[in-house]
């Protein structure tokens, strides 16, 4: 392999001579041999976006050379294009401020934007800490990518995947709102309700997730940048901060801002502690809507399968004809790993230290992990199950005339004792509400009948 030398303050590195990183770079990847997880490219390409945005603020304010913000903003869009993704080499787990990836980013835009000034036939040079770096430092650059970052995922990935299963969810309550079957609590038979009711619970679940998640996010637009090494903007103009965040709301669409109190936003990450809450939060709602459609399909002859689900793939290597119900499994899991995520998220923001929090790298990768993995899984959990979701007619039928819940209806006009009688009798001769109750002698067959109508149990008196 053919290398170049690059310098930094500590003396010359080898360097692949076909990357465009540089020395701080190079020692990053020697010194943290450490697992495969690399640092998320939302986090790469939100970092180009506040760096394309820094130069123009420069530029802006007479700080830096026009020329080197044009270099810095072509090289800043060859990142967000992909085409430079193998240049970002670097795993999570590194410095706990996340400074080795911003001098990656650093390093990379200035190779690229040099190799650009060149071609503009300009004597111009770009430099990763005075140029690229100009009025910022990691301690403020990396909490700025990760709120950018993270808000671009939760609101332009995480939300349609859960308005799309949402909408889906809504098409079963509307068609199957007049279904009647047997409610379930405790795992036990309970009063009657529509399976488009039970559905509904599902739908209004996501409902609430979405107006969290969406209400979440907006905290996150608070950004860091400004602040520079321990919150009191040392070596960058009054109006630095506020430049930058408009840039990155013109780039993005969305409605960043300069947070109030920079002490508050290098050193704390409460803001993406709570932004994970609310991605636990539509996690756990999915653990139980999945629990309940593997629940309610499950059989197909000894179970409840009160509701067919499609056949993706044969269920087992060894019984042939099994059908499994894989993508509650696969959403299952996901959200396991959620769960874990908000975990070590927590922990994580806690470590704060005087004027820094040095847990940086793993909030992002655990925050942005679980955008992918709940937004892939939702679309996922759609496409080849809830859509397909259809009622059991038959299965619906036996279980509402079987159960000895219907007996509820007749509190109001026998008395709760004189019901749980008849509910006692027919369980233990197995016999039918009714037969018990006229063996009983409380209520007459024309009695039993007008009383006891599931339809007629699914709404308030």
């Amino acid at each position: 392999m053919d290398y170049r030398i690059e310098k930094d303050t500590l003396g010359e590195v080898k360097v692949p001579a076909d990357k465009y990183w540089g020395a701080q770079t190079q020692r990053s990847k020697q010194n943290f041999p450490i697992g495969n997880e690399k640092m998320p490219t939302e986090i790469i390409k939100a970092f180009a976006i506040l760096k394309k945005s820094t130069a123009k603020a420069n530029s802006d304010l007479g700080l830096m050379e026009e020329k080197k913000a044009e270099a810095i903003g072509y090289a800043a869009d060859q990142v967000l294009s992909g085409k430079l993704n193998d240049h970002f080499p670097l795993v999570v787990w590194q410095t706990g401020s996340g400074t080795q990836s911003n001098m990656n980013v650093n390093e990379v835009l200035a190779f690229v934007g040099n190799k650009w000034l060149e071609e503009q036939g300009s004597d111009l040079k770009l430099h990763p800490n005075d140029d690229v770096n100009k009025s910022q430092s990691s301690n403020d650059t990396y909490p700025t990518a990760l709120h950018v970052a993270s808000v671009l995922k939760m609101e332009d990935t995480v939300l349609p995947a859960v308005r799309t299963l949402k909408d889906s969810i809504k098409k079963k309550v509307d068609a199957f709102q007049d279904v009647v079957k047997i409610g379930r609590t405790h795992l036990q038979d309970a009063t009657p309700i529509t399976l488009g009711q039970e559905m509904s619970g599902w739908h209004r679940m996501l409902e609430k997730a979405e107006m969290m998640i969406a209400e979440s996010a907006n905290h996150l637009k608070e950004l860091a940048i400004g602040g520079t090494a321990v919150g009191t903007g040392l070596n960058a103009h009054p109006e630095f901060s506020e430049r930058v965040c408009k840039e990155i709301s013109e780039h993005t669409g969305k409605n960043f801002v300069s947070a109030p109190n920079k002490f508050h936003s290098l050193t704390s990450y409460d803001e993406a502690v709570y932004a994970h809450g609310a991605l636990k939060a539509l996690a756990a709602d999915l653990m139980k809507i999945a629990n309940d459609i593997r629940w309610l399909a499950s059989g197909p002859r000894s179970g409840i399968g009160e509701i067919t689900i499609p056949a993706n793939e044969p269920g087992s290597s060894i019984m042939p004809g099994k059908v499994n119900p894989t993508q509650s499994e696969a959403i299952t899991m996901v959200v396991t790993q959620v769960m874990g995520n908000d975990a070590t998220i927590g922990f994580a923001a806690s470590q704060g230290n005087f004027e820094l929090n040095v847990f940086k790298p793993v909030i992002a990768y655990n925050l942005l992990q679980s955008c992918q993995l709940l937004a892939d899984s939702m679309i996922s959990f759609n496409d080849r199950c809830v859509i397909g979701i259809e009622p059991n007619y038959e299965k619906i039928d036996r279980f509402l005339k079987d159960s000895l819940m219907l007996v509820t209806a007749l509190n109001p006009h026998i008395g709760y004792e004189n019901a749980a009688k008849i509910a006692k009798k027919a369980f233990d001769d197995n016999s039918t509400l009714k037969e018990a109750a006229l063996e009983l002698n409380l209520l007459t067959e024309e009695e039993f009948d007008k009383y006891v109508v599931p339809e007629e149990m699914t709404h308030p008196l």
